[in-house]
């Protein structure tokens, strides 16, 4: 089955209003602007279906349904939809590894041989810490070699373990950042040797019922309740089925869990107020970690610590998985929760911020341009990538300089300060002759050419 999926102007206008309107929606009841970018989305044709909650202390704000949930019988989308959530089942493998050094069954300082002796470490000295904030410096899932076999449902786990542990480490642990689903991977076969049981038994027991998350649960089943189906779009914008995520054992504790918006919420609360884990373990989670030369980073273990687009200081984690998306934050200042959840790629970070702004004051960042030598940092620059080397080309442009990735399309950097330019997530520091490149989730040092 298949339809055509095109955006529209709208999807332009939604985010580009001229400034009376802008005023005008603002002037607009909170309800009413939360329930217009909640359902941007859908009404852009950007998604097939999203479920969007917000709340903040008690009051839930939002908590509604947009688009299908099935395009084929053309099924609604119910507020209490299961998603598979991708990489937001992190924060989860993260909270079972503290909560079994709160039980006193392992330590973060363990090195991983310790639970996983046959693992080859090629001199490197990684812990159950290094997997859980991406500066283990392994290869992962995405290098090329590696991709390909370990998504087939029926490549055996032993397999798969055996391909990891031989493929080696792109840079030595803990000297940079780079997001890796392979360390997380590894991080939930700890979990079972260390609580004896499967990883699927423990988050259920372990963490999902003592919270009342009912909707939630390991993506092992399509027979559940008002579960979502999810959509790709292809290049000709011909909208799909998408091929079912069979998550026989991939990607595991690095994202194979399902819930809805409400459970989310719900465990967004607990793990911020107090009720998942202790006071040290979560002041361990949450707090930036830094590189062996005490750079600081922009995640903790299993979930970014960082400011969102607007510039304001969130807790959370995205994820995407094959026809899904999701997006969870919590704002601490404000005590706000907001969770988007989508069943195709869409952009739910970028809804999830701006529900955030109709709640709380930001200012639109001023935007200068360069006034050093733009002509100096002109050129290319190659280092570790995620999966392979990365390579940047640097070039002038009239307000300062523009970047490409891997000979993508050049795109302008908005200039900081000093030698610091910015793009969405990711910040550009030119440093020594090299180029220091930080996202979300990664932190790499590309050597000039």
């Amino acid at each position: 089955m298949h339809t055509r999926f095109r955006s529209t102007a709208l999807a332009l206008a939604l985010t580009t209003l001229p400034a009376a309107d802008a005023a005008a929606q603002t002037a607009r009841p909170l309800a009413g602007r939360l329930d217009s970018v909640a359902g941007s989305a859908v009404l852009a044709r950007r998604a097939v279906g999203t479920v969007a909650a917000v709340v903040k202390g008690n009051d839930t704000l939002l908590m509604k349904g947009y688009g299908q949930a099935n395009v084929e019988w053309d099924v609604p989308m119910p507020a209490d939809a299961m998603f598979e959530i991708g990489s937001v089942t992190k924060q989860f493998t993260a909270a079972a590894i503290l909560q079994l050094r709160d039980a006193g069954k392992l330590s973060l300082d363990d090195e991983i041989t310790k639970w996983l002796p046959d693992f080859d470490m090629r001199g490197n000295k990684v812990t159950v810490r290094r997997l859980l904030d991406h500066t283990s410096g392994m290869i992962g899932f995405d290098a090329p070699g590696i991709s390909l076999p370990v998504w087939n449902s029926r490549f055996p786990r032993d397999s798969a373990y055996a391909l990891i542990t031989r493929s080696g480490f792109q840079f030595p642990t803990g000297t940079m950042q780079m997001y890796n689903n392979s360390a997380v991977w590894l991080a939930g076969l700890v979990i079972e040797k260390a609580s004896g049981m499967t990883y699927e038994d423990y988050v259920e027991k372990q963490i999902f019922a003592p919270l009342g998350m009912t909707r939630s649960m390991y993506c092992n089943s399509e027979n559940v309740k008002r579960r979502t189906h999810g959509y790709v779009v292809s290049s000709n914008g011909v909208l799909n089925r998408a091929p079912t995520n069979h998550h026989t054992w991939l990607p595991f504790a690095a994202g194979s869990l399902c819930s809805t918006a409400g459970d989310l919420v719900t465990w967004v609360r607990a793990l911020h107020g107090g009720k998942v884990l202790s006071p040290k373990s979560y002041q361990e989670m949450t707090t930036p970690a830094k590189l062996n030369d005490g750079t600081p980073l922009r995640y903790g273990l299993g979930i970014a610590v960082q400011k969102d687009s607007r510039g304001l200081p969130y807790i959370g984690h995205g994820g995407s998985v094959t026809g899904f998306e999701a997006d969870t934050r919590w704002y601490p200042d404000a005590q706000l929760a907001v969770v988007v959840l989508m069943n195709n790629g869409g952009d739910a970070g970028d809804i999830g911020g701006r529900l955030a702004a109709e709640l709380l004051p930001w200012r639109s960042p001023t935007v200068a341009a360069f006034t050093g030598d733009a002509a100096s940092l002109v050129g290319t620059y190659k280092g570790p990538g995620r999966g392979r080397d990365l390579v940047i080309q640097v070039t002038q442009i009239p307000q300062g300089i523009a970047v490409s990735n891997n000979g993508g399309e050049p795109r302008p950097v908005q200039w900081i300060e000093g030698m610091t330019f910015a793009r969405g997530d990711n910040v550009y520091t030119f440093r020594g002759g090299d180029l220091h490149l930080q996202g979300g989730s990664a932190y790499t040092v590309l050597k000039r050419q």
